[in-house]
């Protein structure tokens, strides 16, 4: 798990104020009128909770007076219009309405035969209707059809359909109503009067469902693979009307509303439908498209009301504002050709070299597209095949890094829009770049205005608190055992691949979710239905997740970061291991024990390394046990714990010399590499999310600056090398692909091996981790190798080295040594690492 600070729990932040948003309506298609400044607004308070302008608080007071003093006469007023249809004067109805259910509150008389009974403006006006469909809008009615709305601080409400124009009875309160001699419910649209303002739209209550039988029925088996189709806010056409279909997931909310920037945030107006036992809560709202700002209003079990922020948000406001964005992609893709190549070759039989990145502090202060102008050239010329972005979806503490998520769905606005996400994505693989994401399905914070406890009661967190609660990062740990959870989780997963064509997922905290006593002592946790420790919950999510994804993405890689024992991360999900399970599935491993070791024998003085020699040779014993990466990453070079050319002793030549030789040995290592931004040019301090590398290090007009350019050309010739040399990287998983030449000199500080390709030819990696020259060093190799040659040797004075070297063809002497018939005699540069291939 990355080591990150606790993110702090700030009071919730403001929902936004009544600014229109970036997405403009046309006049006769908005949801509600542009008032002028003398209209009412709504401002969002830093509970989430809305207030009302001046002017809309002496509003709401007078609809209020009115929906207790009822005038005792109607008339219609004939409204002005352009094109002068008739307007036809309401019939009182024939009889009184009966109340749909229960006993209805003693109304003052009189109230129109239309009205609403009170029991249903009462749950509308609390915010408490399951089916407001059901009541607002247009119904059959014995005397023609009824038409109800509910428009608080509206002055009037005029149906218009074809060669009819007609005003409603103001019925108080907010609410409208009247009944018109028609055979059938007709097309038509609403006229809704302000103060000073007229607008027409589609009433949002005559509209059907704008979400499938089919779709609730795969949320509920948790099977709904692209879920960001069917949930959150999606700007369609719906029965050739365009708008947002609003869709949210709040089973145990007694009401939802949706609230924005088209309804200055006031709810009162705009309540969803519940769609039965799925837990699923619709709207469609005519006449309002992308860049809108919205929020949806639960009304919890308990009566009281929480203003939310969209699960499912595509886009966010940039934090600390925490309001969905409505979004509409309009990307086109041109990676076309690398979507294609990355097809070819599984990832563990490919070159796979990482350069990780926190976008934000890469270069501080670039958006998405600027760093599409610089981070694919660097990469590119550095030879790294892939980058890792630290976590891009959206996240209210910039400390975390991204690690404690809250906008699953949305890249963070902090850059720029999610199209500006995928432009650098495009970049990248222009670029001939893989990009892999972190993701984090383990947990995420409690901000009152997300995902903790979403609608009243605990949702996508566990139900019991032990096991919802996370012990080192004061967050809430995902409910694996609930469909609609499970599918929440694995569409994302998807969602990322698929709208975003991100290669691959590198996947967080892994262990904290597979241990039920991850962190926790005895009596903290519950064992599983066996009486392990085992969460068999996660284990079929994670298996679900990693099936789901290689099914559908071709060419995609998942990496597990787990710092555990479990058996079988890397191993098929259909092959069973010996502890009964069934493997993770996931692509590669992070090899968190070879770097533990191998940074604490690099961190002894050079005399003592002689007594942990074997803190680098270990790795081997296992190193085919999974699929590896060797990580060097930002856990390594931060809270104190310094950056990688820090921990190595010695003086400033000694600790440059080592640095280098560290590097060159992993790049030789079984496995895969990762190296964190700022240790490919030997930065000496920790990173800093506040202001990232220190790139005046390679500023010419500095005086070290050819010492940190060394460094950086190293890193560069180690990938070209690599990635020319199929030995280095086609077995990273066929034990039969390397042979220990010298693992035991251990007084000398020796290591060398011999890699093999698929045709068996071989590439010799020799590491001298003593600060001195060791002269006619034999070391056996292969006899069918007629002549060898030094291709990498990470002490030439192009790097900084001393520039010690055996230069020219080097041709065996028919001498044994290492069990070998053949063998080189070699000049070992001091703290460095050789790699030889044939000549």
């Amino acid at each position: 798990m990355s080591t990150r600070p606790p993110e702090p729990q700030p009071p919730e932040k403001p929902v936004r104020s009544a600014k229109r948003g970036a997405g403009k309506a046309a006049p006769d298609e908005a949801a509600v009128p542009r008032q002028s400044k003398k209209a009412a607004t709504k401002k969002a308070a830093t509970t989430g909770k809305p207030s009302v302008g001046k002017k809309a608080v002496a509003k709401k007071a007078a609809a209020k007076k009115a929906a207790t003093k009822q005038t005792a006469t109607k008339q219609t007023v004939t409204a002005k219009s352009p094109g002068k249809k008739p307007v036809a004067k309401l019939p009182a109805a024939r009889k009184p309405l009966s109340a749909a259910s229960g006993p209805i509150a003693p109304e003052p008389p009189p109230q129109a035969p239309s009205a609403l009974p009170f029991t249903d403006r009462d749950r509308l006006l609390a915010g408490t209707h399951h089916d407001p469909h059901s009541v607002l809008g247009a119904h059959p009615h014995p005397d023609g059809v009824v038409f109800r709305v509910l428009r608080p601080y509206a002055r009037q409400v005029t149906v218009v359909t074809e060669g009819l124009r007609a005003q409603l009875d103001d019925d108080g309160g907010g609410f409208f109503s009247g009944v018109l001699p028609l055979r059938s419910v007709p097309d038509y649209r609403l006229v809704v009067s302000y103060e000073d303002n007229d607008f027409e739209t589609p009433d949002p209550y005559g509209f059907l469902p704008a979400i499938g039988e089919f779709d609730l029925h795969l949320i509920g088996e948790g099977r709904h693979e692209e879920l960001w189709k069917v949930l959150g806010a999606e700007p369609m056409t719906h029965q050739d009307v365009a708008g947002t279909r609003f869709t949210v997931w709040a089973p145990n909310a007694q009401g939802v509303r949706v609230v924005g920037n088209f309804n200055y945030w006031d709810g009162t107006g705009f309540p969803l439908r519940s769609l039965g036992s799925s837990g699923i809560w619709e709207l469609f709202v005519p006449g309002i498209g992308e860049g809108e700002l919205y929020k949806f209003q639960i009304t919890r079990p308990d009566g009281s009301m929480t203003f939310r922020a969209d699960p499912m948000a595509r886009r966010t406001e940039v934090p600390p504002a925490n309001s969905s964005v409505i979004h509409r992609s309009h990307h086109a893709w041109d990676d076309e050709e690398w979507i294609t190549r990355r097809t070819e070759r599984a990832a563990h039989e490919s070159p796979f070299s990482v350069y990780e990145v926190h976008l934000a502090s890469w270069r501080p202060g670039l958006t998405y597209r600027q760093l599409a102008e610089q981070l694919p050239a660097y990469v590119q010329d550095l030879g790294f095949t892939h980058v890792e972005l630290m976590p891009v979806a959206e996240h209210p503490f910039g400390g975390s890094w991204g690690y404690q998520v809250t906008g699953f769905y949305a890249p963070t606005a902090r850059l720029g829009t999610p199209d500006d996400f995928k432009y650098l994505v495009d970049a990248l693989h222009r670029a001939g770049i893989g990009v892999l994401m972190d993701w984090v399905p383990a947990h995420f914070p409690r901000d009152d205005w997300a995902l903790a406890e979403f609608d009243g009661r605990p949702l996508y967190e566990h139900e019991d608190p032990l096991r919802a609660a996370h012990p080192d990062w004061g967050t809430l740990e995902f409910d694996y055992g609930r469909n609609e959870v499970r599918n929440f989780l694995v569409a994302n997963a998807l969602y990322w691949c698929e709208e975003f064509h991100i290669d691959g997922l590198r996947v967080d905290a892994v262990a904290s979710m597979l241990y039920l006593d991850y962190s926790r002592e005895q009596g903290q946790w519950t064992p599983n239905v066996h009486g392990g420790r085992e969460n068999l919950d996660a284990v079929a999510f994670l298996q679900e997740m990693n099936a789901t994804l290689y099914r559908r993405v071709p060419g995609v890689v998942t990496i597990a970061e787990e710092s555990t024992a479990w058996d079988g991360v890397t191993r098929a999900t259909h092959h069973q291991g010996p502890g009964g399970f069934g493997g993770l599935g996931f692509g590669l491993k992070w090899n968190m024990g070879w770097m533990h070791d191998s940074l604490g024998y690099v961190q002894h003085e050079p005399v003592h390394r002689k007594h942990h020699h074997n803190e680098m040779t270990f790795s081997m014993v296992y190193a085919y046990s999974e699929n590896y990466v060797l990580p060097i990453s930002h856990d390594e070079v931060v809270h104190g714990k310094r950056s990688l050319v820090s921990k190595m002793p010695g003086d400033w030549w000694q600790q440059r010399a080592t640095h280098r030789a560290y590097l060159g040995f992993m790049w030789a290592h079984p496995g895969k590499q990762l190296l964190f931004m700022g240790q490919e040019f030997a930065q000496g301090a920790e990173w800093s999310e506040a202001h990232g590398p220190d790139w005046w290090l390679l500023d010419p007009g500095y005086g070290a600056e050819p010492d940190h350019r060394g460094v950086r050309d190293l890193v560069r010739d180690l990938n070209s090398v690599y990635r020319t040399t199929p030995a280095l990287w086609q077995r990273d998983t066929d034990p039969g692909g390397f042979a220990w030449v010298e693992g035991d000199a251990a007084e000398d500080n020796v290591f060398a091996f011999l890699r093999y390709d698929t045709e068996g030819s071989p590439l010799l990696a020799v590491s001298n981790f003593s600060p001195v020259v060791r002269h006619d060093y034999r070391l056996g190799v292969p006899e069918e190798v007629p002549a060898w040659q030094e291709v990498l040797n990470t002490d030439a004075a192009a790097y900084g080295g001393g520039g010690v070297a055996t230069p020219g063809s080097l041709k065996p002497d028919p001498v044994g040594a290492h069990g070998r018939p053949a063998s080189l005699r070699l000049v070992l540069p001091p703290l460095s690492t050789v790699w030889l291939r044939p000549a």
